[in-house]
């Protein structure tokens, strides 16, 4: 699973953008810095640009009837693009995208980036391949969150985000993202109480420790064991 992972986020993959077409998008774009746990852009706001990120990683979230947050796609990562899909819809955004580490991110305007599509025809076989591919993911995410009991929903977001943002050591692999037990809640659907009775149980067992704030997984094969 770890390995698949990385290769998912490769040079050629449909979810990241290559030299090339980075260049393109700078030539026309702008950067912009956001600290940790700025709003990137928000639900009702019109949708008229879309976003490179270089440095950082975004979640995308909605907000419950209640006020909480609820994830609702997976944790955008370097090299990828978001806010496509409302923007080349004409609509309103529909969820929020926050910033949990510090970001950098390219902002093309929504016309830069259909003038880009136009001359580009690679470029606009990757956007519907993402976009297809995220499509999936959601789908994916719907049923989990229906037919998985949380232990199992909180071992698979681990190895997800080991795959994405881990970084592979003689012991096992630390992510390098630093989450609350709250951000982690918000990701599969439960409580912040849940989450750290659980978190504390992968430790008992040895399958993660924790090294400060952040998480090292010790033993992939054993929080696999909670998923199959």
């Amino acid at each position: 699973m770890l390995a698949k992972g990385r290769k998912d986020l490769a040079e050629g993959s449909p979810l990241v953008v290559n030299e090339r077409e980075k260049e393109l998008i700078h030539s026309k774009g702008v950067t912009v810095n956001y600290p940790k746990g700025q709003i990137i852009f928000a639900a009702e706001e019109v949708a008229d640009r879309v976003y490179l990120i270089e440095k950082g990683w975004v979640r995308i979230y909605r907000l419950s009837s209640e006020g909480r947050e609820v994830t609702v796609g997976s944790i955008r990562n370097p090299g990828e693009m978001m806010g496509l899909a409302e923007t080349l819809y004409h609509g309103k955004r529909t969820c929020f995208a926050g910033a949990i580490s510090d970001v950098t991110l390219v902002v093309l305007t929504k016309r830069d980036f259909l003038d880009i599509l136009t001359e580009e025809h690679h470029l606009s076989l990757k956007v519907a391949k993402l976009l297809a591919a995220r499509m999936r993911e959601a789908e994916a995410m719907v049923h989990e969150l229906v037919c998985w009991q949380v232990p199992r929903r909180l071992a698979l977001l681990l190895l997800k985000i080991s795959e994405r943002c881990g970084i592979p050591e003689s012991d096992g692999v630390t992510i390098k993202l630093r989450l609350t037990h709250e951000d982690i809640a918000a990701m599969i659907g439960t409580t912040r109480q849940t989450v750290t009775s659980l978190l504390n149980t992968f430790k008992r067992e040895k399958s993660i420790e924790f090294q400060g704030r952040g998480i090292k997984i010790l033993d992939p094969k054993k929080l696999t064991s909670w998923v199959v």
